[in-house]
């Protein structure tokens, strides 16, 4: 566990771990990841979505509180507001999630090898590289933190960030009926209300935002990773979903609606 906190070991992964983030965003503008709506059956291995999420969302937790708890500075008070914050988000993403979701029984959904094995990866690097880096790394954590001005706009922009992707979630989980969810009906609809009003992928969009919260409170080259691998993933699927909305419902779909940034994008 030594060599994985010493400054030496953790400067190198992270100087990989950009190098990574900067491939997933080349090969995101050409390849559609798939998973999901996008999902190819031929292409992976067939799980049940609850297992799916979980299992793809679970490195980031365990790989951050088994790091953390190694760190020298695991026991004070910023670092430990970071845990909390670390486990809500990904407890949300990886536990939380899964649970809600509307699935038929019985039913299966396609993860791709590719996005499994980079998931993991990236999963697993996320909570390496910012756990090790404020219980062990970083010296600037001391209860101060709590009042400068980074932590509170970071914090804020974080919070909304997040309470605007579980309203999100909230709005596509419910677009199907429990009714049709018994009865196996594989039913479409355009999603409407909240950001939608303005955009085609809010959870996309809130996830975005929280990250960029998350670096600005943090201040660390760790939480920009994430941030950075999060547009990788996010900005290209966000225009590909928009793109299927487009197709699927033609005239119908709004036609001021953005991919992603309202008005913008």
């Amino acid at each position: 566990m030594d060599f994985f906190l010493s400054h030496e070991t953790y400067t190198w992964i992270l100087r990989g771990a950009f190098v990574y983030a900067g491939l997933i965003l080349v090969g995101a503008l050409f390849y559609r990841a798939p998973y999901g709506r996008f999902g190819d059956a031929a292409g992976g291995i067939g799980l049940p979505p609850r297992v799916g999420w979980f299992l793809m969302e679970l490195p980031a937790t365990v790989s951050f509180v088994v790091f953390f708890l190694a760190g020298r500075n695991s026991a004070e008070a910023v670092p430990l507001f970071f845990l909390g914050v670390w486990l809500v988000h990904y407890g949300n993403r990886g536990f939380v999630f899964p649970l809600l979701m509307r699935v038929q029984r019985g039913a299966r959904a396609s993860f791709g090898w590719l996005v499994i094995g980079a998931g993991w990866l990236v999963t697993t690097l996320h909570g390496y590289l910012n756990a090790v880096w404020v219980s062990e790394i970083s010296d600037q954590y001391s209860t101060d933190w709590f009042t400068d001005p980074r932590f509170l706009v970071g914090m804020a922009v974080y919070v909304c960030g997040f309470v605007g992707n579980l309203h999100s979630d909230h709005i596509i989980r419910t677009l199907r009926t429990r009714r049709e969810i018994a009865n196996g009906d594989k039913v479409y609809r355009i999603p409407r209300g909240g950001l939608f009003r303005w955009v085609t992928s809010p959870s996309y969009l809130t996830e975005i935002v929280s990250f960029v919260g998350l670096a600005i409170a943090m201040w660390s080259p760790a939480a920009c990773f994430v941030l950075l691998v999060t547009v990788a993933n996010l900005v290209p699927r966000a225009f590909q979903t928009h793109a299927w909305y487009r197709e699927r419902f033609g005239d119908e779909y709004p036609p001021e609606r953005r991919a992603l940034v309202p008005g913008l994008l």
